[in-house]
């Protein structure tokens, strides 16, 4: 299937009936939003179509709200927030990889297992480890972490974010699904959390309505809506930016990551 260029979503919204729409990357860069995507999902709302934000945060839904609001999204936009980060804390308050487990991310983070920050513990005494990113003080150097994990491949790897990098205004930041992939690459097993798996999709379909999805990552948004069969639209300007700036190689770049999207967007634009 050829991708095709979208240049107005107001051409195409009148087919769905429902938007599972991603956070960073779409609506805000990790420092501002982004205008454009917040009219498109203004007149979504406004002609009555169900909004639902996806996004692989390492952190509860109400921090993400948080920050959103702290960048000035209205209100009435973020009635249907889900992040990967609370998926996951739903099933670690289950005990299902265990009680004790050892947080290896930013402290930042440490607002998702508040709930059982009791059971944290040291890496060689845990039942598993949490990862919900790099720690503050090694945001840059991967080899730490191949060291750190590398006798403790027997341990289950629980990672909240499976985005292995993301930009931040116009840096790049690594997140924890590239210390994921290090973990991987060790022997050591790894339960995700978030796009592009299946279950983090459950709770924002609903069957009788056709859904489209609007995200910026291939190997998370455009991956997951392959995954559960959605229509998608890719916007270029987020995370492969660097490799969309000529728009003849985007069917190509699809082709590398083994995945198809409807549309292309450079922004969400209504």
């Amino acid at each position: 299937m050829k991708i095709k260029k979208l240049d107005h979503l107001s051409s195409i919204f009148h087919e769905y009936d429902a938007f599972i729409i991603d956070l960073w990357g779409v609506m805000h860069n990790g420092v501002s939003l982004n205008n454009s995507a917040v009219k498109a999902v203004s007149e979504l709302q406004s002609n009555g179509k169900r909004i639902v934000f996806l996004s692989n945060a390492p952190r509860p839904t109400k921090k993400v709200v948080e920050f959103l609001k702290k960048m000035k999204m209205d209100d009435r936009f973020l009635k249907n927030v889900l992040t990967s980060g609370e998926a996951a804390v739903n099933s670690l308050k289950n005990n299902k990889f265990g009680l004790k487990f050892y947080h290896l991310g930013p402290k930042r983070d440490d607002s998702l297992f508040s709930d059982i920050k009791t059971n944290k513990t040291t890496l060689d005494k845990c039942d598993f480890i949490l990862c919900t990113g790099l720690f503050d003080e090694e945001s840059e150097n991967l080899q730490f972490y191949n060291d750190l994990l590398k006798n403790f491949t027997k341990k289950k790897l629980v990672c909240t974010n499976p985005d292995l990098i993301v930009h931040k205004g116009g840096e790049e930041e690594y997140c924890a699904g590239k210390i994921a992939e290090i973990f991987e690459n060790l022997g050591g097993k790894v339960i995700y959390f978030g796009k592009p798996h299946k279950e983090v999709y459950i709770s924002c379909l609903k069957s009788d309505q056709k859904t489209l999805v609007i995200g910026d990552n291939l190997k998370t948004d455009i991956k997951g809506a392959n995954n559960m069969n959605l229509d998608s639209i890719f916007i270029t300007s987020g995370v492969h930016k660097s490799k969309t700036i000529d728009e003849k190689l985007i069917d190509k770049l699809l082709a590398e990551h083994n995945v198809t999207a409807n549309y292309f967007q450079k922004e969400l634009t209504w």
